[in-house]
């Protein structure tokens, strides 16, 4: 069973970020737009507009992706600078599920306010570009990347399967995206993922209260349970990435622990996250 890091309860808890410079977690509340962060004590910054995910670009600057666009935000300060627009023509999407990759880019997944289907796409920011990867996605979810950095992972949360691309020398997809997990005949939901250091994935499944792994071939290894049903996304931390974090959801149930932040020694290394080349 998993403690709790963090009793905050976040309505859509998402994006646990641990930053390897600092030794400490960020992670943030979609829909309260507001972004946290604990080290020896916690802190939390509001915004103006939804906030999902982030990568980290040195000791004092985040990579944030908002509804709107992608920003650079200075931690000791609080100020953000505008350093690219994501569907900034309309106010019908957000930004959600998002990962720096080993390339330093930064993949980030956009989504209908209302889950509306196929509103939303994946796309990646690299070297000052924004480009979109794949369409056609409804709750894009689970961007995490091989130990290698040859192969990419993404998942739309209502088909329940979790794909994988393979990738090129500058980290662009490349060939067609095949799937890694069919979670369809155990009608799970995969939501946020992440890769350990031995190349298994590490899928939140959203009502079930776990984090589940998978081999790098896809076979299911075992599960962790998480006090709280909305599992969002995990996160490998700590000073020797041995820490599990798990974010979690309060919205829509009432649950003694829902939407809080969750920690626990599992047992297995996590890859440091990557950092974002602006």
């Amino acid at each position: 069973m998993m403690d709790v890091h963090s009793d905050t309860a976040c309505e859509l808890g998402e994006g646990p970020l641990w930053h390897p410079q600092r030794n400490t977690l960020f992670w943030f509340d979609i829909l309260g737009s507001t972004l946290f962060c604990k080290g020896e004590t916690e802190e939390a910054w509001g915004f103006d507009e939804h906030v999902s995910a982030a990568g980290w670009v040195d000791q004092d600057t985040l990579l944030i992706a908002s509804e709107t666009g992608l920003w650079t935000f200075d931690i000791p300060t609080g100020e953000q600078e505008f350093l690219a627009g994501l569907e900034s023509d309309t106010s019908a999407t957000r930004s959600n599920d998002g990962r720096a990759d080993p390339y330093g880019g930064f993949w980030i997944g956009t989504m209908g306010k209302e889950a509306e289907a196929y509103a939303g796409a994946i796309y990646r920011y690299y070297r000052g570009e924004v480009r979109r990867l794949f369409d056609r996605i409804t709750i894009p979810n689970s961007i995490c990347f091989a130990p290698d950095g040859r192969r990419a992972y993404y998942a739309d949360t209502v088909s329940r399967r979790i794909k994988s691309v393979a990738l090129d020398d500058e980290g662009w997809p490349t060939g067609k995206p095949s799937i890694f997990v069919d979670l369809r005949e155990p009608e799970l939901n995969p939501d946020g993922s992440v890769v350990d250091a031995e190349g298994n994935l590490w899928n939140a499944q959203w009502g079930a209260g776990r984090v589940a792994c998978y081999a790098p071939d896809g076979t299911f290894l075992k599960a962790i349970d998480v006090p709280a049903s909305q599992t969002t996304c995990p996160a490998f931390g700590g000073a020797d990435l041995a820490t599990m974090f798990v974010t979690s959801a309060a919205q829509g149930v009432d649950e003694t622990q829902g939407g809080m932040t969750f920690a626990a020694q599992i047992g297995v290394t996590g890859q440091r996250e990557h950092q974002v080349i602006l």
